[in-house]
């Protein structure tokens, strides 16, 4: 193997905006790293998409590979506890944006950051859910901790046909949960009904009448941010747990303590991060009892080529689930 294909984010010059191109690199060309591993499956998240064309400063320095998750094989490590052959998982830790990310048919990482794919996953699996199922799975897991629980009532999922909501409403389904998604896109009803949702909303009126609402909600699962959240916090039942972890609508929340002082309610942040022993729980339950029942019914296989126009398609909101690289494409 002399080159490989990578999607690959970068400045033509000084004072110039960022593009991305497919370009063919060389293994020396990656940032550093313990470990090789040939990339079978990438995600694409939003982050990835704003990334690829040059908005939200996400990237840190250029030229930069793209991609915040991926799953393949070890081609090497440093750690003898990575065999050549081992089929792997590796999200976060700056991968795509201060590290060389998924987006290439080769990886170079620290042996740290590298997850062993967990027994009953398959690799395209694995990719599907990426930053995205794990951050769905890690707010469902914190929403339990304090204490949710099916019978208390409907969990509403915002943002509901992107790829972190998508797979909450199904593995909501999966425990047993009534997922109310809300959304702006009427054509996708059917797609959500089909993940398991209980009910399927319009965005509401999102104009303020007051601190508090009618309480609706035993739980919230959210991705918008902004006014969004902020109607959230209103209308969640006393005792309510609110996960948030996106800022589509705004990253301003202009809300009141009343929730928190009147009702109980818990807003918890998620970051799509956390040390090790956490991911391996966090995975080995999406492997096992948060498993998702319709990834297919979430994941679209694209190729590398293919990826520019998907990220733009991203960016428009005209995207739906999971779009996920296959490397053999």
């Amino acid at each position: 193997m002399t080159t490989f294909s990578a999607f690959r984010v970068e400045i033509p010059g000084a004072g110039e905006p960022a593009n991305s191109h497919i370009r063919h690199l060389h293994i020396d060309q990656l940032s550093p790293g313990d470990t090789l591993i040939k990339v079978a499956f990438a995600g694409v998240n939003y982050k990835d998409a704003l990334a690829a064309n040059g908005q939200g400063k996400i990237i840190r320095d250029y030229p930069r590979i793209s991609g915040i998750d991926l799953s393949g094989h070890i081609v090497s490590s440093a750690n003898r506890q990575l065999k050549e052959g081992d089929p792997v998982v590796v999200h976060g830790f700056g991968l795509g944006v201060e590290h060389d990310g998924g987006h290439a048919q080769y990886a170079r990482v620290s042996s740290d950051w590298v997850l062993p794919l967990p027994a009953g996953l398959s690799l395209c699996e694995a990719a599907t859910l990426g930053a995205a199922g794990y951050t769905a799975a890690l707010a469902l897991h914190w929403m339990e901790l304090c204490g949710l629980s099916p019978e208390q009532g409907e969990v509403a999922v915002t943002g509901a046909t992107g790829g972190v909501a998508s797979i909450a409403i199904d593995i909501l389904n999966h425990c047993g949960y009534q997922a109310v998604a809300i959304t702006g896109k009427h054509a996708a009803h059917d797609y959500l009904k089909k993940l398991g949702a209980a009910r399927v909303i319009a965005v509401p009126d999102l104009e303020p009448s007051g601190p508090l609402a009618s309480g609706q909600w035993a739980g919230a699962i959210d991705s918008v941010g902004g006014a969004v959240l902020v109607w959230l916090l209103r209308t969640t039942k006393p005792e309510g747990i609110i996960t948030a972890f996106g800022n589509a609508g705004g990253a301003h929340l202009d809300t009141s303590v009343f929730p928190f002082i009147l009702r109980g309610v818990k807003l918890l942040g998620i970051n799509a991060g956390g040390p090790m022993a956490l991911r391996r729980e966090i995975w080995n339950k999406l492997a096992t009892v948060y498993r998702p029942n319709h990834l297919d019914d979430i994941c679209q296989v694209i190729s590398l080529d293919s990826l520019p126009q998907v990220t733009k398609q991203m960016l428009e909101r005209k995207s739906t689930g999971r779009n996920v690289i296959d490397m053999a494409l």
